[in-house]
């Protein structure tokens, strides 16, 4: 696990520890299982974005806070320049990079996802609300509950994220694209 999934990891059990939460009660207000938050919060386990989606929501926090450590301070207008954002490589096959990380509680999460080609099966998660995506560069699969769609550069999606969903770069090239998240 990468440095930047450890912090994450810290930011998550300082959290819940702040709120005088415990593991088991925690398991509860999020409908998740307690082994699972402790694998999350001491960094044994890949933290997908879902995971940290549910927390914020629950708690009220913007997403940004718990990716990079910083709380958001924009009212009026927050500008992201081309490759900049608060960026989160989960693993080597997904990078996310926060488009609206500076904004006060924003309505929706913007990311500009990448996904690396790799040979490993599907990682479908799945999160409350409704997602949007726009395919900037790449061929991407794009797998929801058991349909599959190839999605090519202009192509977009727009589902209910609460079904389980994921998505594989083709070609043995890179997919970037642009995730809104509601």
């Amino acid at each position: 696990m990468s440095n930047q999934m450890r912090q994450i990891a810290a930011r998550l059990k300082g959290l819940r520890e702040s709120l005088d939460i415990s593991v088991k009660e925690m398991a509860k207000q999020i409908n998740r299982k307690e082994d699972e938050i402790i694998r999350y919060e001491s960094g044994e386990k890949d933290i997908p974005m879902s995971y940290l989606f549910d927390i914020a929501q629950h708690f009220d926090i913007d997403t940004s806070t718990l990716l990079s450590g910083e709380e958001p301070r924009m009212k009026s207008y927050f500008l992201t320049r081309h490759g900049h954002g608060a960026s989160v490589e989960r693993t080597k096959i997904y990078k996310y990079r926060a488009l609206a990380g500076g904004y006060k509680q924003p309505k929706v999460e913007p990311f500009e996802v990448t996904v690396e080609p790799n040979e490993q099966p599907f990682f479908l998660n799945s999160h409350e609300g409704q997602e949007f995506n726009y395919v900037l560069e790449g061929k991407l699969l794009f797998r929801i509950k058991e349909k599959e769609l190839i999605l090519n550069p202009g192509d977009s999606i727009y589902f209910d994220s609460s079904m389980p969903h994921g998505m594989k770069a083709l070609d043995n090239q890179p997919v970037k694209f642009l995730a809104i998240i509601i």
